[in-house]
């Protein structure tokens, strides 16, 4: 007889998890398609499933693949700039336990869906390349072409910089702390000169619809908003954001997360999270 079928998903739940959030960049969808293979593994056949961890990979691995061609066509009319939802590392260890960056996240959006499977699949969860053939069904030969061609993009993005807790809990608050004054000097040594600010508010709160690109231009930003708003900006607590150096603060309403890349020592990009949607899951009020 074989192991009951329930104790075997619950084992394999996190891992599934963790796969579908690194496909579809989305906690709430991960949540949905795990839910999804859950009922379909009930429905199984457990006798003939020699390998269920296998099974439940392929399974959860081919719905990610029909959910990532409708998010990219929706993503193509998200208002303003998409980031994926930000993971707490403190709060969210199942799903940090491939230490991808947000930077790497982003990354992978720049695939197409049968190139982030197969990076995901083979480079990240360590999957041999002849199963992940068979879950993509394509051949050897195609897959290892499309874990090449996928490697490539995200080397680009690799991140160059580490920096060790403390200091980098000191930099965000050095950072919050400029930029709620507007000191355009402190900006100025902390910010790199090619630096730039993604923001997503998803249309439901106000956020900058573009990129913002350049030293320069981020620091007249700063200061604007420290004019209009700095009395109201609220340092709530330091965090790890997907990896990278961040924080958890307000400005006179609901609280947004902030995720600083570093490169070199200074501040490279910022990314801020407004979406609500996007924030539920964190338990932020």
């Amino acid at each position: 007889m074989p192991p009951d079928p329930v104790t075997i998903f619950e084992a394999q739940r996190p891992r599934l998890l963790r796969l579908g959030y690194r496909m579809l960049g989305s906690r709430v969808e991960a949540e949905d398609v795990v839910q999804e293979v859950w009922l379909r593994w009930q429905s199984a056949d457990h006798y003939e499933i020699t390998e269920p961890a296998a099974w439940l990979t392929r399974v959860t691995s081919r719905l990610c693949l029909d959910q990532m061609k409708s998010a990219r066509a929706r993503r193509e009319t998200y208002p303003g700039t998409w980031l994926p939802e930000p993971l707490i590392e403190e709060d969210d260890d199942t799903l940090r336990q491939d230490n991808l960056t947000l930077t790497l996240m982003l990354a992978l959006e720049r695939l197409s869906p049968l190139e982030r499977v197969t990076f995901l699949l083979h480079d990240v969860f360590g999957q041999p390349l002849d199963e992940v053939a068979r879950t993509i069904d394509r051949t050897s030969a195609a897959t290892r072409q499309l874990a090449s061609r996928a490697r490539a993009h995200v080397r680009l993005d690799q991140p160059r910089y580490t920096v060790p807790r403390d200091a980098a809990r000191a930099l965000t608050r050095a950072f919050f702390d400029a930029c709620r004054s507007g000191d355009a000097s402190t900006l100025s040594i902390l910010l790199a000169e090619g630096a730039n600010l993604r923001s997503d508010g998803g249309g439901k709160v106000f956020s900058f619809p573009n990129v913002i690109q350049g030293r320069g231009r981020l620091i007249r930003l700063f200061q604007s908003l420290s004019r209009k708003h700095g009395a109201q900006m609220e340092y709530l607590e330091p965090v790890t954001i997907d990896g990278l150096p961040g924080f958890i603060s307000r400005i006179d309403g609901p609280p947004q997360t902030t995720a600083l890349e570093i490169v070199d020592g200074r501040i490279a990009v910022i990314y801020i999270t407004r979406n609500p949607d996007k924030l539920v899951g964190l338990g932020l009020h």
